[in-house]
Order: C-alpha cells, then structure tokens, then sequence
C-alpha cells in the first residue's frame, strides 16, 4: 500500500499537513454555475487549493486584446491574472473548446521562461460535463495530451473527492520540470471565439 505522506506526489508536506496550492482556474463563463461549484466544494470546503480566476463577465485589456506580438500578450497575462498560481486547471464544458481566452490562457501557462525565467504552469483539465471526454478538448490542450498520460497535460472526468484532486494537483506540479521539454505551445493564437462543435453557433 502506498504511503501517502511520503510519496512525492502526496500533497502533504513534512509535517503531514496538506500542501495548499494556488491555481489558476480557466473556464468559459457560460458553465459559471458548475465552475462556482467546483471551486465551491475543492477549495472552500474540502480547502484543496486556492484559486485565481477571472470574475463573470470580466475580461482582458484593450492593450491585451489589440496587440499582435504573442510573447507581450501572454506575459499579460501571466503578470496581471496569474497571480502566484503554480497550476491551471481547464474545467470543460461543452463549449469551451471554441472560446478564444481559454485558448490564451492555456498558452500563456504553457509559457517557459518570460517572467524572470520562470517554469511553466502545471496544467490539467477536468470534465466539467463527466460525459463528454477528450473529443472536445480546446485544441491546444489536445497538442498537450494523451490517453496514456504520458504528455504534459492530464485528463480527467470529475474528481470523486478532494484527496484525488490534490493529488492530481502535485503530479501537475511535479511535470513542471519533468515534462516540460514535451510541450507543444505553436505562437498562433485563435483571433476569435470559433464555432461550437456541440452547439454549432459561435457564442
């Protein structure tokens, strides 16, 4: 059986106390009431992490958004949003793939170096659905993924509890350097919001 304080992966610190971690949250606005829940239940309730995430309706500077040069947009973002996140965590739903900020986002965690050369952000993305799965995953999170696992981004459906959760948090966090070579991060971005593929509008 696996000792969970000292596996590496745990979650808990020397003291047997559980690591809190600040993560950033990357969602699309339309699913706020499952995301407010998410965030809600893991990091209120069973106090798994704390999270930075952009409030309803807000959304990014002019200068952000009319910029054509990636590496100032992403560092934006990362300097005015991020805030002292280690982790993003993509909660998907059905319509998340064609929203141009989670597009931005994602980047911008993948991001090496930058901000006084700092690592990337772990990332992950949860089902928010539990029913839909990898098929619409946004497509910089598909570059980054593999059903083995074996790439830099992880999926999975709904955590059962907060203990699996934190433990998902420290193999993202762990990957920040020992899978970082593997990312795939290409410089263009997704101008606009594309169409749904579960809806078949553009939101």
């Amino acid at each position: 059986m696996t000792n969970l304080f000292n596996s590496p992966l745990s979650g808990f610190n020397g003291l047997r106390t559980p690591i809190k971690r600040n993560v950033f949250i990357s969602y699309y606005h339309g699913d706020q009431v499952a995301v407010n829940d998410f965030v809600r239940r893991f990091a209120h309730q069973e106090q798994v992490f704390t999270p930075f995430m952009l409030n309803a309706g807000q959304t990014f500077g002019g200068d952000i958004i009319d910029s054509n040069n990636p590496t100032y947009v992403m560092s934006k973002i990362r300097e005015r949003y991020f805030g002292q996140s280690t982790v993003t965590i993509v909660l998907v739903g059905d319509c998340t793939h064609s929203r141009r900020y989670i597009d931005w986002e994602v980047k911008a965690s993948l991001q090496r170096g930058g901000l006084g050369g700092i690592l990337p952000h772990g990332v992950m993305a949860i089902d928010l659905s539990q029913i839909r799965g990898s098929k619409f995953l946004p497509d910089r999170v598909r570059q980054n993924y593999a059903e083995d696992h074996s790439a830099y981004i992880p999926f999975y459906y709904y955590p059962q509890n907060g203990q699996e959760l934190r433990e998902w948090i420290e193999i993202a966090v762990n990957s920040r350097t020992t899978k970082s070579s593997s990312i795939v991060n290409p410089n263009d971005m997704m101008t606009r919001n594309q169409q749904c593929k579960v809806c078949g509008i553009t939101h």
